[in-house]
């Protein structure tokens, strides 16, 4: 007869979450119930759960620069940039933990001396398109730019299309 292997052990010991213990005191009542792929199941819809973001907010997310001028110039170009993570709001409206990180970096680039120009282009360089509110138009975004009026053109089309049908019917039956 085969040992049951301690699945205890598959959890780290220092991990220090509350969602790391409840796995740990799962796989001690389940364990020897256990099979391989429930096991691989069970930790798979388990293990997000565990995942807190424990650090502390960045200095600058929450705290606003002392000269106003520089906290005026970084709250402008914070409300152009898109939260990653909300995806529908600011960086200066959103609670979001990369949010508050993308705060502290505006206003640290900003009281360092940069422009919101630059940083708007390091933001870019280093997210891509999509946390500006204003992408620019190039091949990647064509289809955004240029989608609505294709459908306002299809629309116009079909609806000329039936227009036209429909008087030429309405013409037969006089």
């Amino acid at each position: 007869m085969r040992d049951k292997p301690d699945l205890s052990s598959c959890v780290p010991a220092k991990a220090g979450t509350q969602g790391v213990l409840v796995l740990r005191l799962l796989l001690a009542a389940l364990g020897p119930r256990l099979r391989g792929g429930t096991l691989l199941l069970l930790a798979a819809f388990i293990t997000p759960a565990t995942a807190q973001d424990r650090l502390p907010p960045a200095p600058y997310a929450y705290q606003q620069l002392r000269d106003p001028a520089e906290e005026a110039k970084a709250k402008a170009l914070m409300e152009t940039l898109r939260c990653l993570v909300c995806q529908g709001q600011s960086i200066a409206d959103s609670d979001a933990p990369l949010a508050g990180d993308m705060r502290h970096e505006v206003r640290t680039k900003i009281a360092a001396g940069e422009s919101p120009d630059a940083i708007r282009k390091w933001l870019v360089a280093r997210y891509g398109n999509w946390v500006s509110y204003d992408p620019p138009f190039d091949a990647a975004t064509a289809l955004l730019w240029l989608g609505p009026l294709l459908f306002l053109a299809l629309g116009g089309w079909l609806a000329f299309g039936r227009f036209r049908r429909g008087e030429a019917d309405g013409e037969g039956e006089a």
